[in-house]
């Protein structure tokens, strides 16, 4: 059995981690906010930028925390196309929670399945992640706390969508923030602490990249997009005749830095 540690980094990647999940949810949940002020155009502009949003807070927060993460006994590259690919899979799992909490008629029913669609792209981010992971062993996990994370991610979404979309208000829009944060955090580290690691000693060279070479610079992209148009999007006007040029103007951004 490979001895995990998940903190080789110190405390610096949970902590900074944490704080770009918060980011991504605040930045998101705001854009989700400003859909329901909009129609047409803008209102779909908005909630597409709020699912990069978050999607990208989500995938940010788990290869931050991942660069924290080592098994002694073998070295650990990443499969590109399969970050990738968690990557958008992020994006899109959200994508269908938040345009459902935008366009439902019913607040309820709109936060319970939007809540629902964006634990689960939680869920599936991470262990779409996890599976892009290449190391000298095999990786295992506990069904029960696998079970757990996806029940943390899902109740601490739902949570956050009912304090943005049913209670408003900026001391609640950050408090909100603060929890879709833990709740991306909380489900990582669930998850992670669901993993054993059977190691299978080997001198062969492995396939992928190292987390330096890919998922460090990815980050940094990822994570400036992300500050940055938070600022953007907390100092623009809210009037109507102004968002949908501003989430189009965020959207090509997003565009750019993702080339």
């Amino acid at each position: 059995m490979g001895h995990m540690d998940h903190f080789s980094a110190g405390w610096v990647t949970p902590v900074l981690s944490y704080a770009m999940a918060c980011v991504g949810a605040a930045l998101g949940l705001r854009c989700t906010v400003r859909a329901l002020e909009a129609d047409g155009a803008s209102k779909r502009n908005w909630l597409t930028l709020a699912s990069v949003a978050i999607g990208s807070g989500i995938w940010t927060m788990h290869f931050v925390a991942m660069l924290g993460f080592s098994v002694e006994g073998t070295p650990i590259r990443y499969d590109v196309p399969l970050t990738v690919l968690s990557l958008l899979m992020s994006i899109g799992v959200v994508a269908a929670g938040v345009f459902t909490a935008g366009y439902g008629r019913s607040r309820v029913t709109s936060v319970a399945f939007g809540g629902l669609g964006t634990g689960v792209g939680v869920a599936a981010m991470h262990y779409t992640g996890m599976a892009a992971l290449d190391l000298h062993g095999r990786i295992d996990y506990d069904p029960g706390l696998v079970i757990a994370s996806v029940v943390i991610a899902v109740v601490a979404a739902t949570a956050a969508l009912t304090l943005t979309l049913v209670v408003r208000g900026p001391v609640l829009a950050t408090v909100a923030a603060l929890v879709m944060g833990l709740a991306v955090s909380t489900m990582h580290y669930t998850g992670m602490y669901a993993v054993s690691v059977t190691l299978t000693p080997s001198g062969a060279a492995l396939s992928g990249a190292t987390a330096t070479e890919f998922i460090f610079p990815l980050a940094v992209v990822l994570g400036s997009f992300l500050f940055l148009a938070s600022a953007y999007v907390a100092l623009s006007p809210t009037g109507k005749h102004h968002e949908s040029a501003i989430a189009a103007e965020l959207l090509r951004e997003v565009e750019l830095a993702t080339v």
